[in-house]
């Protein structure tokens, strides 16, 4: 019980900070949301539109940054995010909600995927360290993982959209097209996933199998997996039960830090692929000093983190009997 009310009293005080700090960076940034719509309309909005707007976006000048912060905080406890300058005249929360399912689709399950496959060939070729197959997999996927992930999907996109015509290079699905809950549209929809994903996959999958391995090379040594090697228990056991169920538990964090930051999206590539994303999202937000968006996007992955850490600190008290003895 101590563990878990020093487990959630750290998730209360990391939110607190995380929200105010999210409130008063965009607000150190120069210009204001304001002066966007100004421009956006070449400067003819009158006086009180333009005083309606600021109150709209959380911006009022009459208003102390004091008495803007708890605004902040009672709007943001209680789902009140404003109107997005972006997509303006919509509010945030349905923006968001129209973006967060394509980037749980894409980068969730890709972020998964990396990490079975990550972890399952960096355990493999830890068990033969030496032999062909350590020798070449785990060496070529960390090598891709050098390279940036916008490099990687420009490649994709010369050689299967363009030269070969394979697949599509742009969107989450048929530009035109009506969104319909049939086969038809998840396969037009899974056609665009192809390239992004593919590209997540081997830039990122190269790191968890070289935390798996160093990890899974540790243990191997402990003396209890020599005890089952002498108890003369088969391999595959001693494998995923004795090594790697303590192997892993180091890249569990790692993990569950990597599901939180889905919700982020992964940026650069929703980017190039122009994919509808919350990635893509928060990007326009930065480039039009949207403020009600970027604060509600940056809420979102705060939280989305830090319940990941709460998962992960719950699965490993579960694996691992130290955490419950306090040790």
């Amino acid at each position: 019980m101590r563990y878990i009310l020093r487990r959630l009293g750290f998730f209360v005080v990391t939110l607190w900070a995380a929200m105010t700090v999210n409130f008063f960076l965009p607000r150190l940034m120069p210009g204001s949301p304001a002066t966007s719509m100004i421009a956006r309309f070449h400067g003819r909005l009158s006086g009180g539109a333009l005083h309606a707007m600021e109150i709209a976006f959380g911006v009022n000048a009459n208003e102390g940054l004091v008495s803007q912060y708890f605004g902040y905080l009672r709007d943001s406890f209680t789902g009140q995010f404003g109107r997005s300058l972006t997509f303006f005249p919509d509010s945030v929360s349905q923006v968001v909600f129209q973006a967060l399912p394509w980037t749980l689709g894409l980068v969730g399950v890709t972020t998964i995927i990396a990490f079975i496959l990550g972890t399952l060939i960096g355990m493999i070729g830890a068990w033969g360290r030496g032999g062909w197959f350590d020798s070449i997999l785990p060496p070529i996927f960390i090598v891709l993982s050098a390279f940036p992930y916008f490099w990687i999907a420009l490649v994709f996109i010369l050689v299967f959209g363009i030269t070969l015509n394979w697949l599509p290079i742009g969107f989450g699905y048929t530009t035109g097209s009506a969104i319909t809950f049939t086969w038809a549209f998840a396969w037009d929809v899974l056609q665009h996933a192809v390239l992004p994903a593919f590209t997540i996959i081997l830039t990122s999958i190269g790191g968890w199998i070289l935390t798996m391995r160093n990890n899974m090379i540790m243990t191997l040594n402990e003396d209890y997996v020599r005890m089952a090697r002498a108890k003369g228990l088969s391999a595959a056991r001693i494998m995923f039960d004795y090594a790697g169920r303590n192997a892993i538990l180091p890249n569990l964090s790692g993990f569950g830090m990597s599901l939180g930051f889905v919700v982020s999206g992964a940026i650069l590539v929703e980017y190039v692929f122009s994919y509808p994303g919350v990635g893509y999202m928060m990007l326009q937000a930065v480039l039009n000093e949207d403020y009600p968006l970027m604060q509600t996007l940056f809420l979102f992955i705060t939280v989305a983190v830090l319940l990941a850490i709460l998962a992960v600190d719950g699965v490993t008290v579960l694996l691992d009997p130290r955490t419950r003895s306090g040790r």
